[in-house]
């Protein structure tokens, strides 16, 4: 019998107009998966089995009836608990907010998904309000690799890396602040897209700015492609918001790389150092991209690392998130973020209009590089996952998680699409992503160019298989 853990939801949608199984069946084997993995690698902060099997046999009857509702209809969906979902405490990862709220409204993905029929099968973790490149926190504890338990499964979206990966339903609604999808996709051998800001509405707006972006995480680039088309409409709610894309996404998924200008550049001019296995993986998936192909040059942006304009946008967002806490709150914090949300309040006006300021000619130059390069490929980062439970890797002298994360934040102070392409694994077994970068509006190309990844065997959306299972 077909594993329904190990199929798309293109392929679960597909099963389901031919009869070949339910949306209860589906959903009945993520739960069970879910319940399964979460002992050892604790991608959920809550599973709602009830109400999820409730959704499923709605669909069910809907399909009975030649009658389903959008496009997503009965497919299990996961949630990162960063954003709003109605019935569901969104506790952010932190002791210091009431779960006794009244959690009546929908973030704006998380209402689109509702009204396509999806299937809510639980809130996936987050480190503390989504500070940090790793997932744990005080609430949840620690959320491991689903490949190797001793390793982390990145973050902040690490539950919905996870939990795609080991099966626990196809899509899962991530968010990225500054690689907050697809570093956990790297990690953990998935395919995650970070959009162009305003694409995917955001509402309750982010402390964190224009910095944040909402996500599909997923198998493969068909299935991002399908919850694009789902998420990526505008919501009164959200003001900055873009207008509708031209057309599906999943309609321009067949046009290949033929002919498209591809930048490759390995190491940003040297600036970062690269593992040997994540370098020749990278290196051989861009050779691919020029047999089916693309014109590629290994050249470099005009990009000079701007972590310090980073961490004063970022820091003072996250002073900003915790502004209302009294000092009993404060205690309960994780102390890595007390400890940025300090440097952040002391940051002036002008401290961080000068952040802007880089931002602002950052984004300069990255428009004029793709007036030259359709796509900028770059790895999604420089090494595998390392010891779960750390901010940094142990040994690297790195202090903040931004020290190994070089390739990911500038892009959203950029706001461009990138996505995060599973290309193969180190010695250890462990994923490398390769990452993909266009222009601002063209997340078509993102989403193509991966497509012809996935559809040359490049990339692979075969699941680890966790220790001891």
């Amino acid at each position: 019998m077909t594993e329904l853990t190990e199929l798309t939801a293109v392929r679960l949608l597909d099963g389901y107009r031919k009869g070949e199984w339910s949306p209860v069946e589906a959903t009945r084997a993520a739960l069970e998966r879910a319940e399964a993995i979460q002992p050892e690698v604790n991608a959920f902060v809550r599973l709602t089995a009830e109400e999820a099997l409730e959704q499923a046999r709605e669909s069910q009857e809907r399909w009975r009836r030649g009658e389903p509702r959008g496009l997503l209809d009965g497919v299990p969906v996961t949630v990162k608990d960063i954003l709003l979902q109605r019935g569901a405490p969104t506790l952010r990862g932190s002791r210091a907010v009431d779960p006794a709220g009244r959690w009546d409204e929908d973030a704006p993905s998380v209402a689109r998904l509702r009204e396509h029929g999806a299937v809510f099968i639980g809130k996936t973790t987050t480190p503390e309000f989504g500070w940090k490149g790793v997932t744990d926190s005080p609430l949840s504890g620690i959320t491991r690799n689903p490949c190797d338990p001793s390793r982390t499964a990145g973050g902040s979206s690490g539950g919905s890396a996870a939990a795609v990966a080991l099966g626990a339903g196809p899509l899962s609604l991530g968010t990225d602040g500054g690689g907050s999808v697809r570093i956990p996709a790297s990690f953990c051998g998935i395919f995650a897209l970070k959009p162009t800001y305003g694409r995917v509405p955001l509402y309750p707006a982010s402390a964190f700015g224009t910095l944040a972006h909402v996500g599909p995480m997923t198998r493969d680039a068909a299935d991002a492609a399908l919850l694009m088309d789902v998420i990526g409409h505008p919501d009164s709610r959200d003001w900055s918001a873009l207008s509708a894309p031209a057309g599906p996404y999943t309609d321009g998924l067949a046009g290949g790389v033929r002919g498209l200008r591809v930048a490759y550049s390995p190491s940003l001019g040297g600036q970062v150092a690269v593992q040997p296995a994540v370098a020749r993986a990278v290196r051989q998936a861009v050779e691919r991209l020029a047999e089916l192909g693309a014109y590629v040059t290994e050249t470099d942006p005009d990009l000079t690392d701007p972590v310090e304009a980073f961490h004063t946008l970022w820091f003072s967002g996250a002073a900003r998130v915790t502004q209302h806490l009294g000092p009993h709150q404060r205690e309960l914090l994780d102390p890595g973020l007390r400890e940025i949300c300090a440097r952040g309040a002391r940051y002036s006006a002008l401290d961080y209009l000068a952040a802007v300021d880089v931002r602002m000619d950052l984004g300069r130059r990255m428009g004029r590089f793709h007036d030259t390069y359709d796509l900028l490929v770059t790895p999604t980062m420089p090494l595998t996952a390392f010891e779960a439970g750390a901010e940094v890797p142990k040994g690297s002298g790195h202090r903040r998680w931004t020290g190994w994360t070089p390739f990911t934040y500038p892009f959203n102070m950029t706001q461009q699409p990138a996505a995060s392409v599973p290309v193969g694994a180190d010695a250890d077994g462990l994923p490398i992503g390769l990452q993909l970068v266009a222009a601002r509006h063209r997340d078509d190309l993102v989403l193509r160019a991966a497509h012809a990844l996935y559809g040359a065997g490049v990339a692979s959306a075969g699941r680890p298989t966790p220790a001891g299972s």
